[in-house]
C-alpha cells in the first residue's frame, strides 16, 4: 500500500466516524424535541374566543377535599392554552392540609405562594436526596420534571399559591396510591411490610384521582407548629 492509498483510506475512515458523530447527535437531538410539546403554529388558538379566563374556583376543574380546593385549567376549559404548553392550577388549602406526594410525568412545575401558609414544600430527586423548604408569600419553587414532590400548609392560615407546568398535558400521578395498586405480594415487599398491612392500607387509602387536597389525621398535624424541614 502507497502513502496515497494510506491516506485515502485513513479520510474515508474518518469520514465515517464524523457521520456516526454527528448522525448520532441529530438523533439525540430529535429525541429530546419530541418529548417536549410541539411548537405553536399560530398566535393564538382558533377555538378560543377570549384570552380571558374568568374565576377559576368556579369555572375551572375544580376539585374538593379535605384539606382545601384545587382548581385547574387545561384546553378542554380554557381553550386560549391550546398549543400554549401550559397547564395552571389555583389552590387554597387549609391549614394541615396536603397535596399529597405525586409526579408529572410530562412536566417540570413552577410554584408560587400568594398569600398564607407558610406551606412546606420539595422533592426527592433521583439520588434520594430530599430538598425540602419553607415557603412564604412571595416565595417561589421549582419541582423538576417527574420527581416526587409534595406541599403540606404547616401555618394558621389558608394558603393561596399558583402552579405552572410546562405541558398541556402534565400528567399527575399519586405515588402512594400507585404502589397500593401494585400486586400485594409487590407492594408488601416494596414498603417492607406484611400482606396484611398492604390490604389494610389498600382498604384505607384509594388512589387520588381526581387530584384533591387532603388533611392530615387528627395528631398528625398542628397547625403552626413544628415549621421546619425536618418533620
Amino acid at each position: 500500500m502507497n502513502i496515497l492509498e494510506a491516506d485515502c483510506k485513513s479520510k474515508i475512515v474518518h469520514g465515517m466516524v464524523m457521520f456516526v458523530f454527528i448522525y448520532s447527535t441529530c438523533l439525540v437531538l430529535v429525541q429530546r424535541v419530541e418529548a417536549a410539546d410541539p411548537d405553536p403554529l399560530v398566535d393564538f388558538s382558533a377555538n378560543a374566543t377570549t384570552p380571558v379566563f374568568r374565576n377559576i374556583f368556579v369555572n375551572g376543574d375544580v376539585s374538593v377535599g379535605s384539606g382545601g380546593v384545587r382548581a385547574a385549567l387545561d384546553i378542554g376549559k380554557f381553550p386560549g392554552l391550546t398549543s400554549e404548553g401550559l397547564t395552571v392550577v389555583q389552590f387554597k388549602m387549609v391549614p394541615c392540609g396536603e397535596n399529597v406526594p405525586h409526579t408529572h410525568p410530562r412536566a417540570t412545575e413552577v410554584l408560587s405562594v400568594i398569600s398564607g401558609g407558610p406551606l412546606q414544600a420539595g422533592f426527592v430527586d433521583t439520588k434520594g436526596e430530599a430538598h425540602i423548604h419553607i415557603l412564604y408569600p412571595g416565595d417561589l419553587i421549582v419541582f423538576p420534571r417527574g420527581l416526587l414532590h409534595f406541599e403540606l400548609n404547616v401555618g394558621t392560615e389558608t394558603a393561596f399559591y399558583i402552579s405552572a407546568l410546562n405541558s398541556q398535558n402534565p400528567g399527575t400521578l399519586d405515588s402512594a396510591g400507585a404502589v397500593l395498586q401494585l400486586p400485594e405480594r409487590a407492594a408488601a415487599i416494596a414498603l417492607n411490610i406484611d400482606i396484611a398491612a398492604v390490604r389494610a392500607l389498600k382498604s384505607q387509602r384509594p388512589y387520588n384521582e381526581p387530584p384533591t387536597l387532603e388533611a392530615a389525621k387528627p395528631g398528625v398535624c398542628v397547625p403552626g407548629q413544628m415549621i421546619t424541614t425536618t418533620v
